[in-house]
């Protein structure tokens, strides 16, 4: 998810869930790139994946979004990684949370409940360059996972903390924020959505 600005690069390389994956050759994938429309599978916990969670973490701060997610780094892994800093109007010491107190590493996540009329906010992604439309997601949602440490643990989060995991769980069964938008906001980002696809023909 886009939440600081910055840019990504495109690469053509992708990986199965049974590869040993070298961290340092994962590019962001940009849209439309078919492995942002796969279906993810589980992982394994290994060094590797551990490898590739840190790795993650490095190319969201220098992308300079609050979540990525394994698909948009050329992985179909049930793997992402998030953090929403604090600011005057979000915290990660309300309950629920609405920031990250730092990076979080969600493998093998899974959406255990949401709750709360859907709001709308733009949201950007980074497979998705300069494009900005506004979603409609639950305010607050539950999920589990595995953590970097391959630990299980259970969060639960609100503002964009929420959406963001939102976002990100997202791109792990194929979904992408144009799937989400209404007719207007996909009209607006019409030139930079053609754009990209003209680029990768």
């Amino acid at each position: 998810m886009r939440g600081r600005g910055g840019s990504a690069a495109a690469s053509g390389t992708l990986y199965d869930a049974t590869m040993t994956v070298d961290p340092a050759s994962l590019k962001i994938q940009l849209y439309p790139a078919s492995i942002l429309r796969e279906r993810c599978e589980p992982v394994t916990y290994t060094d590797n994946v551990r490898a590739i969670a840190e790795r993650m973490v490095e190319m969201m701060y220098k992308a300079d979004g609050v979540g990525l997610a394994a698909p948009q780094v050329g992985l179909p892994w049930m793997l992402f990684v998030a953090d929403v800093p604090e600011d005057e109007g979000r915290s990660s010491e309300t309950t629920p949370p609405s920031a990250s107190s730092g990076a979080e590493v969600f493998i093998n996540p899974e959406i255990v409940d949401t709750t709360g009329i859907p709001e709308p906010m733009a949201e950007g992604c980074l497979s998705l360059p300069g494009v900005l439309g506004e979603v409609f997601r639950p305010p607050t949602v539950t999920i589990r996972a595995l953590d970097l440490e391959g630990n299980p643990f259970e969060r639960t989060a609100t503002g964009l903390l929420g959406r963001c995991y939102l976002h990100e769980y997202d791109h792990l069964t194929g979904v992408l924020i144009l799937d989400k938008m209404n007719d207007r906001e996909l009209r607006k980002n019409k030139t930079l959505i053609s754009s990209l696809e003209r680029r990768a023909r």
